[in-house]
């Protein structure tokens, strides 16, 4: 027997105590009314009774205990029955109560668990029906209208076989996202590794994004000028998705006539840091936890006319991630944001 069992012994011990000296009272009375009996033999049969009381009414309280304690196991799932068949289910209460209690408290947090996956199931259901139908709608209404006569009109079914065909495109590109975050998800990342210059990356991506922040005023800049290349071991492709991901986030919440800046540091251990950083709307902290969540909008209601698939910060933070790199984010609501993630840097 273990440790486990010293308050069971304590028990048993105290209680063949009173019987032993009950009975040794009854025999010490038939001692000095009879004198039939030695003091000797009083005390050897006391001796003998005290350590078979002792084992008898321990055999008796571990098995009582563990008839119901265990039953109470099995119902529960605390234990298996198979750890039941090497050891004694104790009769220490404490030990008990604090099992008890362990127990309680882990299916208390699993159930909170399952109620925070059931809420993001349903926000996350409601997300998708909302980004889907939008355009669904959009391309239903303007095939409806065609339908109904305005075919004949040889430049409204070109303008709106245009915007229908602009629908069909935002479509596409929630679907392919969904995808890509889906694969990202299960680990299925693929990363193609190589060195690259992080400077020319950037570059591209304000080549590419120039005309959309032009409609804004929105000026794409270094924070210095990086003559010297910046050579980075990373997915190139996968890279240029998180920044342009990033400078499209900046872009679609910056002020008119703003500024959205990057910036490339180093870091110990070969390592650099790329800021991007907007003098936008910023972000209030209470959503800043949730805002690499799939479709989580800051804006529930005009973000959306801004388009996109609403996946596109989950999609930075699993590829980031998938680099076994960090991203950090830093905003103050009306003065700004600051997305900055970490890449292996190539001496």
């Amino acid at each position: 027997m273990g440790l486990n069992f010293k308050k069971s012994y304590k028990f048993s011990t105290i209680s063949s105590l009173f019987i032993s000296v009950f009975l040794l009272l009854f025999l010490l009375s038939i001692h000095f009314l009879l004198a039939q009996i030695s003091l000797l033999i009083i005390f050897l049969t006391v001796g003998v009774v005290f350590v078979f009381s002792f084992f008898i009414l321990q055999y008796r309280v571990e098995k009582f205990i563990y008839q119901r304690v265990k039953k109470i196991y099995d119902d529960v799932s605390l234990l298996e029955n198979a750890s039941f068949k090497t050891h004694s289910i104790t009769t220490d209460m404490a030990t008990l109560t604090e099992e008890v209690q362990k127990f309680a408290k882990d299916k208390k947090l699993e159930i909170e668990t399952l109620k925070i996956r059931e809420e993001y199931r349903r926000e996350f259901l409601g997300n998708i029906s909302h980004e889907l139908k939008t355009p669904l709608f959009t391309v239903q209404g303007y095939l409806l209208t065609l339908l109904d006569g305005a075919m004949d009109d040889k430049n409204i079914r070109k303008k709106y076989l245009q915007r229908a065909e602009k629908g069909v495109e935002r479509l596409i590109y929630i679907v392919k996202d969904l995808d890509m975050i889906t694969k990202l998800e299960t680990g299925d990342i693929n990363l193609e590794l190589s060195q690259f210059n992080i400077v020319e990356v950037v570059q591209n991506v304000f080549d590419l994004l120039e005309m959309r922040a032009s409609k804004k005023n929105i000026t794409l800049t270094f924070d210095v000028g990086y003559k010297k290349e910046v050579v980075v071991f990373a997915d190139q492709e996968k890279t240029q998705q998180v920044i342009t991901n990033l400078i499209v986030n900046s872009i679609k919440y910056g002020k008119e006539n703003g500024t959205t800046e990057v910036s490339i540091e180093d870091l110990v251990n070969n390592k650099i840091i790329i800021r991007i950083t907007d003098n936008g709307e910023g972000i209030e902290n209470k959503h800043i936890s949730r805002l690499f969540e799939r479709f989580y909008r800051v804006d529930k209601s005009g973000s959306r006319s801004e388009g996109g698939s609403g996946l596109g910060l989950a999609i930075v933070k699993h590829i980031v991630e998938g680099h076994d790199e960090k991203i950090y984010i830093e905003s103050e609501y009306g003065v700004g944001s600051e997305f900055s993630f970490t890449l292996e840097k190539i001496k």
